[in-house]
């Protein structure tokens, strides 16, 4: 009789872990209330062992509204979950809908055809309702059917559109059309702001003669540095021509590489011709 104490621990633990496991989530005091005001509102009962027998017609106007209290091991608690799901038989598909559930247990939860989906909105068989409960731990949920309900549609009611739901995928093909390129200003406005220009050039000679400029020297300075005269000159009038031709047909990208290039000649040149300038000044040759 050794084996008697050893065996009694062992005995007390599957006892303890049997009673563990019969503990399950259920309800009490269940109500279900279908109808359009209070008045007129259909109220029924039923419990964990007896669901509803009669199918339930929920119309068009009325409001479905399940009230309980969810119990554990016969307490009332709140369940981490607690939802009423209504499922097409036929098809499987289903919609649950929340339950607002107090620490006391107290659950409620109220629908209208509005947040059906419309494929069980507009089911022709009758919907099986099932509540579930449950929560952490070691309690069994509960997950049976309590009723069905049949959903009607009034005959003046709005019918039920099926709104194609929005889904992310391939698209068509994005065909760009960029506006076209700008164009050059009128030409009566670009020809006044031309005479404008040329008229300010009888005032540029009159500048020269008044500050004593010396178009003598002009012999000298071409003999001392030719070619940096000449590309200097030449470089500031095809510049000219450059704004000319952006003005006239060339696009910026055609113009920018000309006039880096154009640019460049005038600062080479123009330090060169001017230098040569100077050195005239600083002996006294005006």
């Amino acid at each position: 009789m050794r084996f008697l104490p050893s065996f009694v621990p062992s005995l007390l633990l599957v006892a303890a872990g049997a009673a563990q496991a019969a503990s399950s989530w259920g309800f009490e005091d269940a109500t279900l209330s279908v109808g359009s005001k209070k008045a007129d509102k259909n109220v029924f009962k039923f419990s964990e062992s007896s669901p509803l027998s009669e199918t339930v017609r929920f119309g068009s106007s009325d409001s479905l509204k399940v009230l309980l209290t969810a119990k554990e091991d016969g307490e009332g608690k709140r369940p981490h979950q607690a939802f009423l799901v209504l499922r097409e038989p036929s098809t499987g598909l289903e919609a649950p809908f929340h339950m607002t559930v107090k620490e006391s247990g107290k659950a409620t939860v109220e629908i209208k055809q509005a947040d059906l989906p419309v494929q069980l909105a507009t089911s022709a068989e009758p919907l099986e309702a099932s509540l579930v409960l449950a929560s952490f731990g070691s309690s069994g949920g509960f997950n049976k059917p309590v009723f069905t309900v049949e959903v009607t549609r009034d005959a003046n009611a709005a019918p039920v559109v099926y709104e194609k739901p929005l889904r992310y995928g391939k698209l068509d093909e994005i065909h760009h059309i960029f506006r076209a390129d700008p164009t050059s200003p009128p030409k009566a406005a670009s020809l006044v702001f031309a005479v404008a220009v040329a008229a300010t050039v009888p005032g540029i000679f009159y500048a020269w003669f008044a500050l004593g400029a010396n178009a003598g020297h002009l012999s000298t300075a071409l003999g001392k540095a030719p070619i940096a005269h000449a590309v200097f000159f030449g470089s500031i009038v095809l510049m000219e021509g450059v704004f000319y031709m952006y003005y006239s047909s060339w696009n910026l990208f055609q113009t920018l590489p000309v006039i880096g290039v154009v640019g460049v000649a005038t600062l080479l040149s123009g330090t060169k011709a001017l230098g040569e300038v100077q050195d005239r000044r600083l002996a006294g040759q005006r």
